[in-house]
């Protein structure tokens, strides 16, 4: 039996929030709702009369998806290859998402896949230079 790749697993998790980010996103254009509107009115400034939070939406899933599946730009830099990086961005992108009424599934999505590559991070996991590939073997010579 193989290894589980828990970077590989990550990154299925974040591509299907980073979708649903986006469509999420433009379903907020058309009936805007702010999660929290059960609670408190103070809100909905930013999602009507003018879409910030939509934008912000769409914009944080475009990048995810094209730094995820990647973009040939993307393939081969040091930002594609860092975890850490990766730790930072995908909170705030969930933080974002759980203020949007219809992206909430999104932002959750976002926290397992953080909890993923914080697994993938502490067991000491690269990410490989080209994606969707195997970490190499490094062969030990006998001596």
């Amino acid at each position: 039996m193989g290894k589980l790749i828990k970077n590989h697993w990550a990154r299925l998790i974040v591509l299907t929030a980073a979708a649903y980010q986006i469509a999420a996103a433009i379903y907020g254009f058309f009936w805007p709702k702010i999660f929290w509107d059960f609670a408190t009115k103070n809100f909905d400034g930013a999602v009507k009369p003018v879409p910030i939070l939509q934008i912000i939406n769409l914009l944080f899933g475009i990048f995810i998806l094209a730094w995820e599946w990647p973009l040939g730009i993307v393939t081969h830099s040091v930002l594609h290859r860092s975890i850490e990086a990766r730790l930072v961005v995908y909170p705030l992108s969930a933080l974002v998402a759980l203020l949007l009424y219809q992206a909430t599934n999104a932002g959750l999505y976002y926290l397992i896949g953080v909890g993923v590559y914080f697994w993938a991070f502490s067991e000491g996991e690269t990410v490989c230079p080209v994606p969707w590939t195997l970490p190499r073997r490094h062969m030990v010579s006998k001596v």
